[in-house]
């Protein structure tokens, strides 16, 4: 048994990483939430999906670029940490873990909705709680714990979006006996492709982006298993057929087999409102059963995710020392109990403040995914450079390199400066806008007070040696 300390354990196993890489992140929002931007963009959804698509595979090539040459656990924050700055570093690594502490409540509430629909007599709040310390228990003892639950989790929903787009293909070719849906007509016969203007498709691409704000979670994870490099790789490379089949594919199929002004389409969610197209019997119980998995599966991320960026803020002096403590199997125990704690917090605000108050801490998350895609931009950018002089391997490199990682650059504020123009995420931007600034200004004064130190110590030891 090896002795308590801050080093991580590598007791991720090659099918925890290929499973959490595959469908790790896929949550609620690609079931349920899809409905809302198709209700809002009509068929015309599909190029928003596609765009945002593209945009988290540039970015995902970048990080992949970094994070096999040199893995770490705090992935993206230490990169931003040595290309850009420890401010940067500091400041990107605390957005992110704010992101993922309020993806507990938000997971935990919505698997609290579903169980409290089939058992009613237990409070919602109970059901929160159940769920939360279930997957705190399984987060503190080890990462296999993480990673076997994270296989499940994924196998199952790697399952059912397959077996949904089976079932589509065959109602829209009207070979599915007892359905009445065949053809690709509602594409285009409810008012066109795009029936409010490609407006509506630009917006769709700021709620779609958020859907795959998760993707990166592998080069975290990766760097507690063995050969984290080729596992990277490997996830890096496989993120176009990803994206391609469990998002493009299967949103082609619901605009294919749901009007996309389908009264319960918003409400209901996307697969549900597809299988009851189709006919298929128990949709909704089917859906919530799919559902409760994702958000399982999100809320047993975010805690990871977000204990393995505090403990990287902690071991580069961006965090309390605490953070980066682990036990003997590796665990960086207060790290994750530290996060839980948070997310606790924000439940019990959910349900004890007026909405408002829940709503308004949510906002403060509202563009991190954005601010976190720009900075693993201009990080690689500028890493690839030290790279390349170094003569250092990458198993991945950069396509097109730097024309595609200019235009992710540029792309990300302009979709920044849309959504400042934008009523609907205007409050979500300038919340977002106010907290990372305050982060920002703390990173600033932090690093710059650990640099004086440095400093200071190096000279007192400078000293020391020097004298006679």
């Amino acid at each position: 048994m090896a002795e308590a300390g801050t080093a991580l354990s590598s007791g991720l196993k090659n099918r925890h990483v290929t499973m959490i890489s595959i469908a790790g992140v896929i949550g609620a929002g690609l079931f349920v939430g899809s409905g809302t931007a198709i209700a809002s963009a009509g068929p015309g959804v599909i190029i928003a999906y596609a765009f945002a698509g593209l945009l988290v595979i540039l970015v995902m090539r970048m990080l992949g670029e970094m994070a096999a040459a040199t893995p770490d656990s705090g992935s993206f924050s230490t990169y931003a940490d040595r290309a850009i700055g420890p401010w940067a570093g500091f400041s990107v690594g605390w957005l992110y873990w704010w992101f993922w502490v309020l993806v507990i409540p938000v997971e935990a509430t919505a698997a609290a909705t579903i169980l409290n629909s089939w058992v009613t007599s237990v409070p919602q709040w109970t059901w929160a709680l159940i769920i939360t310390v279930l997957l705190t228990v399984t987060n503190l003892f080890s990462v296999a714990n993480y990673g076997e639950f994270e296989f499940w989790f994924a196998l199952l929903k790697v399952v059912a979006i397959v077996a949904f787009i089976v079932i589509g293909v065959l109602a829209v070719l009207g070979v599915l006996p007892g359905s009445d849906v065949s053809g690709v007509s509602r594409l285009y016969d409810q008012g066109g492709f795009l029936p409010h203007g490609f407006g509506a498709v630009v917006a769709a691409v700021l709620v779609t982006m958020f859907s795959f704000m998760g993707t990166e979670i592998v080069t975290i994870a990766a760097a507690e298993s063995e050969n984290p490099a080729e596992k990277i790789g490997k996830a890096t490379r496989s993120v176009i057929w990803r994206i391609s089949v469990f998002y493009l594919a299967s949103i082609l199929l619901v605009v294919a087999l749901v009007p996309w002004n389908s009264p319960g389409l918003a409400e209901n969610g996307s697969y549900q409102s597809a299988l009851d197209a189709i006919g298929i019997p128990g949709a909704k119980a089917i859906v919530d059963i799919v559902v409760l998995v994702a958000v399982a599966s999100c809320l047993n991320s975010a805690l990871y995710t977000a204990s393995r960026m505090i403990y990287s803020l902690g071991r580069r002096g961006q965090a309390p020392a605490a953070v980066m403590h682990t036990t003997r199997e590796g665990v960086p125990r207060i790290a994750v109990l530290a996060s839980t704690i948070v997310g606790f917090l924000a439940v019990i605000a959910n349900y004890v403040f007026p909405e408002a108050v829940f709503t308004t801490l949510l906002a403060t998350s509202g563009a991190i995914a954005l601010l976190v895609y720009l900075v693993i931009a201009v990080s690689q950018l500028r890493l690839r450079r030290k790279l390349d002089e170094d003569g250092s391997a990458m198993p991945v490199r950069m396509w097109a390199y730097p024309v595609l990682t200019w235009a992710v650059i540029v792309v990300i504020p302009l979709m920044l400066v849309y959504m400042a123009l934008r009523a609907g995420s205007r409050f979500d931007l300038i919340m977002t806008a106010v907290i990372a600034l305050a982060v920002v200004a703390v990173g600033v004064v932090v690093t710059r007070r650990q640099s004086s130190r440095e400093v200071s110590t190096y000279a007192t030891v400078t000293t020391r040696r020097d004298a006679p």
